[in-house]
């Protein structure tokens, strides 16, 4: 590719220096999830200014003014606004970084952090009540085992979607994800559950090693839109109107956090590469977290076991 002159720099078009930055992301391996995510959250950025315009006429008050926009001509929420605008504020950043426009700051705004939803206990009774497998398709018995799995492990969609069978280690009572968000291998624990589930599974779905656990019809690696569509069918047929296949991601971190799980092996099995994110997790389910606080509070338990007053 030809070497970028200071002149030609100052002569690039905002689609063009949004295309070295893309250039730049798979130089730096990023996911193709990744890359889809910063092109798809252009598209309002491109609405709002011309793509043709040159890169230099991008300043602070640039953004600022998409802000605005976006709360005037979209339907966005404060979340939705810092999402968008993380993506342009990468692209930004990297158009500072190679010297295309002045350095400044782009901040994002205050959101107010909405609680994640969570299957209740009723939900998953009804969701993990096992078909009758005599009788039901092999989709229905498929997406059961798929939910059972994505709660017993906490695992993203697109994780869960690439495992392959030889991953899953009975003897050794663990499972290997070779392909997370982070791109680090990780090795988490099977359940004992779990792993009688997935036994049943794979005598019935057969395969070899190699084969994934959760194909599609042919054998092959199953998309996310597929299996989001059997757990939003299946979910619907049981009565529960939640269908989202990264709820069950959040009940496993809710149940864990109120069982007095232990916050760094939550941070191990959630792949997350800081605790800050994990620890968002305990701000997210709000009063579930009183459930028998004063069982497990210090200061009612003394409380509780104290047989009189100290005498001063």
């Amino acid at each position: 590719m030809e070497k970028i002159t200071m002149s030609k720099k100052s002569n690039l078009s905002i689609q063009e220096a949004f295309d070295l930055f893309i250039r730049k992301c798979k130089i730096k391996n990023l996911t193709d999830l990744s890359i889809s995510s910063y092109e798809k959250k252009m598209v309002h950025f491109y609405e709002f200014i011309d793509k043709s315009e040159p890169i230099t006429v991008v300043t602070k008050d640039t953004v600022d003014d998409y802000i605005l926009w976006l709360r005037e001509n979209t339907e966005a929420n404060d979340i939705t606004i810092n999402s968008y605008l993380r993506s342009v504020r990468a692209f930004l950043y990297f158009c500072m970084e190679d010297r295309y426009i002045p350095t400044f700051k782009i901040q994002l705004i205050k959101a107010e952090k909405k609680i994640k939803e969570t299957y209740t206990d009723d939900e998953l009774v009804r969701l993990l009540e096992k078909p009758d497998v005599d009788n039901c398709s092999f989709s229905c018995y498929k997406t059961w085992v798929f939910e059972n799995y994505l709660l017993g492990t906490g695992n993203r969609i697109s994780t869960a979607l690439d495992l392959h069978i030889g991953d899953i280690n009975f003897q050794s009572g663990v499972i290997i994800l070779r392909k997370t968000k982070n791109r680090k291998q990780q090795i988490i624990p099977l359940s004992a559950t779990l792993a009688e589930i997935l036994q049943g599974y794979l005598q019935i779905r057969g395969g070899e090693a190699d084969d994934y656990v959760f194909c599609n019809e042919y054998g092959e690696q199953a998309s996310c839109r597929t299996y989001q569509q059997l757990v939003r069918r299946y979910n619907r047929k049981r009565g529960v109107e939640k269908t989202s296949c990264h709820t069950f991601r959040h009940t496993f971190a809710k149940n864990w956090i109120l069982n007095s799980g232990d916050m760094f092996r939550l941070q191990k099995i959630l792949g997350h590469s800081d605790l800050t994110v994990t620890k968002e997790y305990v701000n997210m389910f709000g009063q579930d977290l009183q459930m028998d606080f004063e069982k497990f509070n210090p200061l009612d338990n003394l409380k509780s076991r104290s047989k009189g007053t100290i005498k001063m």
